[in-house]
């Protein structure tokens, strides 16, 4: 093994651990302030919908400390930051307001604080118009799709259905999840010379942001520069939403020629920001009598709120993972990406890929309760295999080894000997009962929109032998900058202390993806390694030609290079290298290969590869209240061969805990008009220290590798144990079943709150 410190395949501190934990760590509000920054604040509408008839901002202007406000009509360019150019987005309303809490104008002030109080002296004219918040109202009034919908088909599925030995049919609802990232939306802005501007901003996605930039103030995209550093935590909720506040600081910045920043405070945050999805799934599931699935059709309706934002490909891959781990013979999948007059739904971790696995656990629990077996047993008897390896969009599963994880998470959890010993204990009846599930996960890795499959890096190396990295990603805690700089010292074989990790920029590396998708590390990863790889090749061809040797006989060793029997220090080659004119900088990229997608046809390879893992979880229930325990969590996941497996442990115990919070306790709650009631961390429920399982056991398939060539063979961890927490959505309805003997599925909704949870009971109960 490589004897240098921080090479890939080994444990290494977060590179801003100890900053994070000390609070040295630099984010977009620490950045010093110059004289004469302005502050921004929106108004927001109090209708869920209605037509502008008029917006009186006098006295809102007039108030202390403002120098000016800006609504529709003081835009120079495009009124419209839809990320997909469908042109339903608007920064501001100019005749239609489309949900409570929607931004109709901003106040600009010499502090924050009287731009918040001076927002609140507007008066806004609004003519309602009837509003549907929930799916349900949206159908009956006939509200159209945001985008258009998707239909994955294979097999006859009518004729399958009707042949199936047993039918079952039902609804699940699924609710939505709100980001909660501990640092909040915010953006700050720079003016600068002619049509320049600089934005620093907490974004996932900075080529976005200075698209929107440029195109709401009517300039190119090389005048607008956006910088980040680190995020306080994004979980796609900073993909797309923080267009509005950059767009928004920017104008300002340009009207006043002064730098304006906007921090919304954590209410306005929460109403004006998109959310994870909620859908409602109907399906009907055929299968035999040895619980064999014959046939699927189900469809996935979600709330979209009033504008595509990132609906379609969302309500896509909750298709795709509507077979999780199994094999449906003949399957039709449908999405209906609906309006509503809510705030418009956006990426969150998963991407729509937990809706559709809660949908496709929901079937296999169903059938296993029908014929009163195991759920366990039934999801064997589904699984991907040889000859059974077709997903609904027509690529094969070449990849598969759930079937192993889930064998050796069983041995190593003693699924079996709980199981029984649950059993055992809620057959003497009693007030607590208990559940037990184990679940596995199958998620396709990539972008389902190809052209983002693609990464940049920059790196120069300096002549003292450091090397400055930047690359297209953004760090949000997830351990990005770490994992590629290790890369970088193992491809030139150096310690990590000389890696210098930079702020994301889109002066340095232009056209850059949003860092989602788990594709953080695959895509920046490779186009790092491409860089070095191009400057190690000049240093070769140097180092053979100064020393009469052949190429093939210079080797990067621990900090130093091996020329034939010559051991030259890094840094000395690296000198020797640039007296003699040698080119010591590279701009690396990569493109993920082999995938495509058909969306018409609903056919295609769009994942490179699957990453998998298995969950097992106990719970505990309280049967007079409702309230319950995740007493044990033992999880088994696949991450290849981890380039870093500390950073890809907390990713999955993380992964894990903020899925358990969206299936249990994270409620999202619009009343009748329309107002968000879950706003602020006083009335939405994230799980606490307190919430995290007794017993966590988490453990990585050290014996996987990808068979992929991928970056060291390694695998995507950002999203894919997410969805490990259905486990425990599973066991609370096995614990709630045993009040009815297990006679039938509780058809629990998610999130499985203590009230939904003593409803069921009660339900089972026949009270």
């Amino acid at each position: 093994m490589t004897g240098i410190k921080g090479a890939v395949h080994r444990d290494l501190a977060h590179d801003s651990a100890v900053k994070h934990v000390t609070g040295r760590a630099d984010y977009t509000d620490d950045i010093p302030e110059p004289a004469g920054t302005l502050h921004g604040y929106l108004g927001l509408a109090q209708v869920a919908h209605g037509r502008l008839r008029g917006l009186d901002l006098s006295e809102v202007a007039a108030a202390p400390g403002v120098v000016g406000v800006l609504g529709a009509g003081d835009i120079p360019g495009l009124n419209d930051i839809s990320p997909a150019g469908t042109g339903d987005e608007p920064v501001f309303p100019e005749t239609v307001v489309e949900f409570h809490g929607q931004p109709i104008f901003a106040v600009i002030a010499e502090s924050r604080d009287a731009a918040r109080r001076a927002a609140t002296l507007a008066r806004v004219e609004v003519e309602p118009l009837p509003a549907a918040v929930s799916i349900e109202q949206a159908l009956a009034a006939g509200y159209p799709d945001v985008t258009p919908p998707l239909k994955l088909e294979r097999g006859d599925v009518a004729p399958a259905m009707a042949a199936a030995p047993r039918r079952i049919a039902g609804r699940m609802a699924v609710g939505g999840q709100d980001h909660m990232y501990l640092e909040g939306q915010i953006a700050f802005a720079i003016p600068g010379e002619d049509d320049e501007v600089t934005v620093h901003a907490s974004t996932q996605h900075p080529t976005e942001v200075q698209q929107m930039v440029a195109q709401v103030l009517g300039v190119p995209a090389s005048a607008v520069v956006v910088n980040v550093r680190r995020m306080g935590g994004g979980f796609g909720g900073k993909e797309t939403q923080m267009n509005l506040f950059c767009v928004v600081a920017a104008m300002a910045a340009k009207r006043w020629n002064r730098p304006v920043k906007i921090r919304p405070d954590r209410d306005q945050d929460m109403i004006a920001t998109g959310k994870r999805h909620d859908v409602v799934v109907d399906y009907e599931v055929g299968f035999g009598d040895d619980g064999v699935i014959h046939a699927v059709d189900a469809t996935v309706t979600a709330r979209c709120g009033f504008s595509a934002d990132l609906s379609g490909p969302v309500t896509d891959r909750a298709l795709f993972h509507a077979d999780n781990a199994y094999f449906y013979p003949a399957v039709r999948l449908r999405s209906r990406p609906i309006k509503t007059n809510t705030v418009s739904n956006t990426a969150f971790r998963g991407f729509g890929g937990p809706q559709g696995m809660v949908a496709a656990e929901r079937m296999i629990e169903e059938i296993a309760y029908a014929l009163g077996r195991d759920p366990l047993e039934i999801r064997r008897a589904n699984f991907y295999r040889e000859g059974r390896d077709l997903t609904p969009y027509h690529q094969r599963v070449e990849d598969n080894i759930v079937g192993r994880l889930v064998d050796e998470l069983e041995a190593s959890a003693d699924y079996a000997a709980r199981r029984a010993a649950v059993l055992d204990h809620n057959a003497r009846g009693g007030v607590i009962r208990k559940g037990i599930a184990l679940t596995p996960v199958k998620f396709g890795i990539s972008f389902t929109a190809t052209w983002y499959n693609q990464a940049g890096a920059l790196i120069h190396v300096y002549k003292d032998g450091s090397i400055h990295l930047n690359h297209g990603g953004t760090e949000m805690g997830q351990g990005l900058n770490t994992k590629v700089a290790q890369v970088v010292a193992d491809a030139f074989q150096v310690d990590i202390g000389r890696i210098r990790i930079t702020k994301t920029t889109t002066e340095k590396v232009p056209n850059t993806s949003a860092t989602a998708a788990s594709s953080g590390s695959d895509l920046n990863g490779m186009a790092a390694l491409d860089a070095c790889e191009q400057i190690k090749a000049r240093l070769v061809a140097f180092a053979a030609e100064s020393r009469g040797v052949a190429p093939e006989d210079v080797r990067f060793a621990p900090n130093e290079v091996r020329i034939g029997g010559e051991a030259v220090p890094f840094d000395r080659l690296v000198h020797e290298a640039y007296m003699a004119r040698v080119h010591l900088s590279a701009a690396g990229f990569y493109k993920t290969p082999k995938i495509h997608w058909d969306r018409a046809a609903g056919r295609g390879h769009p994942f490179y590869y699957f990453a998998y893992g298995a969950a097992c979880s106990e719970v505990s229930v309280d049967t007079l209240t409702g309230e319950y325990r995740v007493d044990r969590v033992d999880i088994l996941h696949d991450v290849g061969r981890s380039l870093n497996p500390a950073l890809d442990l907390g990713q999955v115990e993380g992964g894990f805990i903020q899925g358990m919070g969206w299936l249990t306790t994270e409620e999202l709650w619009w009343d009748d008009e329309g107002r968000l009631r879950t706003h602020a961390p006083s009335t939405y429920k994230i799980p606490l220290a307190s919430d995290v399982p007794r017993v966590f056991n988490v453990a990585l398939a050290d014996w996987s590798e990808n068979r992929e060539r991928t970056i060291k063979r390694s695998k995507a961890v950002g999203e894919s144990p997410f969805m490990l927490a259905i486990s425990v959505l599973e066991a609370i309805s096995m614990a709630v079943a045993s009040v009815a003997d297990y006679r039938e599925c509780p058809r629990l909704d998610a999130p499985a709150t203590p009230e939904r949870v003593l409803m069921a009971v009660d339900r089972l109960r026949g009270v």
